[in-house]
């Protein structure tokens, strides 16, 4: 295992991916209502870019589970990266064709490169220190990861909808193709950051992680671990709900009249830095992980049953419906989740570290999932705010976790 002394350069360039993590992952949310716009589909097929993206997780982390034993968790983040690279050119020919199949593609192929770099990279952070101190650590990487996820759907807003108001009475069929071919550049540039990061990755001092194997270990499976399929399970959960705070508050705003809805996510964002920071402040000195995410589960069941509860006309802060903010709030419940759940699922892993992330990082499936669900709810009652209740199931299992779930080391 890496000392503590020669972190400091691990930590900073798995940060750069963890900047990356978010970039990619939180353009969705502006993503899905101009994409219902260009391709011209209804709530329910615009959220087929959460399902193309998240679904790679699942399809692809337990084969790249095997992978990494074989290549190496470094070279495993190199090819993640590369698989990233050839995800942003196909986005060139989505934009030119305005094909939303390809678009779809396109999404899959990073998600694809995401998920080995999410089952390198996670482990990295849990095992380079002191099991305790791991949800501070994540949260640093949350911090990174949700800062981009503030900047990004801003930068969409300014760089690709300037000059043109977005909207599906006024646009014309020249705006539209327009519109699409303004996403070339942007895939372009990341495309070269994206090829740069493999060679700062490939030539860097991260050190390979190295686990003990046992002979007696061998012969058991994955799923001998309950406090790894159980916080699976409580993923899957969070990530959907996290994915329906982030990429579902555009569509609600676009069906309220909120202007610039499609840099909404940025405000769900702001509540998930907030939170992240207050992990890195609190964990471990004044608060365990078990205890921030009951806090986290808790928080987040209140907060839906406010959202169901609120007016949509009433304005609070940042000239939002109060029902839009409390969606945003939702960041703040959401944001020590994924960082507590973590080193409380690998604790005394070992050698099963590689196929427990794997599992782990499948659950980001609840981000394909659950959202589809959402959208149909929104669809069949044609309310936003009733279809936030299907959250509340979410946080009861993921309060579960938190007071009993973890403890359980035997079926």
């Amino acid at each position: 295992m890496p000392s503590k002394n020669s972190s400091l350069i691990p930590m900073t360039i798995i940060g750069l991916l963890f900047f990356v993590f978010g970039f990619v992952t939180w353009l969705n949310g502006s993503l899905i209502p101009f994409l219902k716009i260009i391709c011209e589909l209804n709530d329910f097929e615009a959220l087929f870019v959460t399902f193309a993206f998240y679904i790679s997780y699942t399809v692809m982390a337990y084969p790249m589970s095997f992978l990494l034993e074989r290549i190496g968790y470094k070279n495993g983040m190199a090819l993640g990266l590369a698989i990233m690279a050839v995800g942003s050119l196909i986005f060139i020919p989505a934009a030119l064709s305005a094909n939303y199949i390809i678009f779809l593609i396109a999404l899959f192929a990073l998600g694809t490169g995401l998920t080995i770099l999410q089952t390198a990279s996670n482990p990295y952070v849990v095992h380079i220190g002191p099991i305790e101190s791991a949800a501070m650590r994540i949260s640093i990487m949350g911090l990174i990861n949700k800062g981009a996820g503030v900047i990004v759907p801003l930068a969409f807003t300014a760089l690709i909808l300037s000059d043109i108001n977005i909207s599906d009475e006024t646009l014309s069929a020249t705006q539209i193709d327009e519109l699409s071919h303004r996403l070339i550049m942007p895939y372009i540039y990341m495309t070269v950051a994206l090829i740069s990061l493999i060679a700062l990755v490939k030539f860097s001092s991260i050190p390979e992680l190295e686990f003990n194997f046992e002979e007696q270990e061998l012969n058991l499976s994955i799923f001998s671990f309950p406090q790894v399929v159980l916080g699976s399970i409580a993923l899957f959960f969070y990530v959907g709900v996290e994915v329906i705070a982030a990429d579902t508050i555009g569509l609600f705003g676009q069906s309220l009249g909120v202007k610039d809805f499609t840099s909404l996510t940025s405000y769900t964002m702001i509540f998930m830095v907030i939170g992240y920071i207050l992990g890195v402040v609190l964990i471990p000195k004044f608060i365990t992980q078990e205890k921030a995410l009951l806090s986290s589960a808790i928080g987040g069941i209140l907060i839906t049953i406010a959202i169901a509860l609120s007016s949509n006309t009433d304005t609070l802060l940042f000239e939002l419906p109060n029902s839009v903010l409390l969606v945003a709030l939702l960041g703040l419940a959401n944001a020590l989740v994924w960082p507590t759940i973590w080193p409380l699922a690998l604790n005394n892993l070992s050698a099963f570290t590689a196929k427990a992330s794997a599992l782990l990082i499948m659950a980001i499936a609840g981000g394909a999932i659950l959202p589809l669900i959402f959208g149909k709810l929104t669809e069949l009652s044609g309310s936003f705010q009733q279809a936030y209740l299907m959250l509340i199931p979410c946080y009861i299992f993921i309060l579960f976790y938190a007071i009993k779930g973890h403890k359980i080391k035997n079926w």
